[in-house]
């Protein structure tokens, strides 16, 4: 069963207006070396974590509300694709255009950045790499070094920290999903400690 996680950072996002290409938002959505407090441990996304990562298919939303229907969406960054995603040193950055003329949620939010209400953005992903600094400590840290798939992105309304946070919306299952992580690291390296006894006893033998 695949693991969900979110993460979210302070962000400069611009609202802009042209006659070739309507109005669009331009933000950066993953951000690479920045700390961010997940209660039980520091997490970082390391350089090149997005190196393999399945970005096929990205929806753009609103608080991580699933409920709501996408304001954008990348297609392999295709000509259908009403977002498009490129990834660069610093990490991911996004352009979206958006039909504020159709949809009003679409309105609001572009309306929220041009005025600097919304200046926060999550990503929901699946990581399946990564390196434990100090499991032994009362607050180890993880670095994340490579991300199976991005699932969403989303302009968020309360980050909690400047750079780097969790989203207050996700604050609860992401604190737990880090707990969980933790546990598992370190049962894992418990259990790789037990092995190691095992061997060395045998040896004696």
């Amino acid at each position: 069963m695949e693991s969900k996680e979110i993460r979210s950072f302070e962000f400069d996002i611009n609202a802009t207006e042209s006659a070739e290409r309507g109005k669009y938002i331009e933000g950066r959505a993953i951000v690479y070396n920045q700390r961010t407090n997940l209660g039980w441990y520091d997490e970082i996304i390391a350089p090149d974590a997005l190196k393999d990562t399945d970005l096929r298919d990205v929806r753009l939303l609103v608080n991580h509300d699933t409920n709501m229907i996408p304001l954008a969406r990348s297609r392999n960054n295709n000509a259908n694709s009403t977002m498009f995603l490129e990834v660069v040193p610093e990490g991911m950055d996004i352009s979206v255009w958006l039909d504020t003329e159709k949809n009003a949620d679409a309105s609001a939010l572009y309306s929220a950045i041009e005025r600097g209400d919304i200046t926060g953005m999550s990503f929901m992903f699946q990581a399946d790499g990564d390196r434990w600094e100090d499991l032994d400590s009362e607050k180890p840290t993880r670095h994340i070094t490579s991300i199976a798939r991005v699932f969403e992105v989303s302009a968020v309304t309360f980050p909690a920290y400047a750079q780097t946070s969790i989203t207050a919306r996700g604050l609860a299952e992401s604190l737990e999903s880090g707990k969980a992580s933790l546990e598992s690291a370190r049962a894992a390296k418990r259990e790789d400690e037990r092995r190691r006894r095992l061997i060395k006893l045998l040896m004696e033998v």
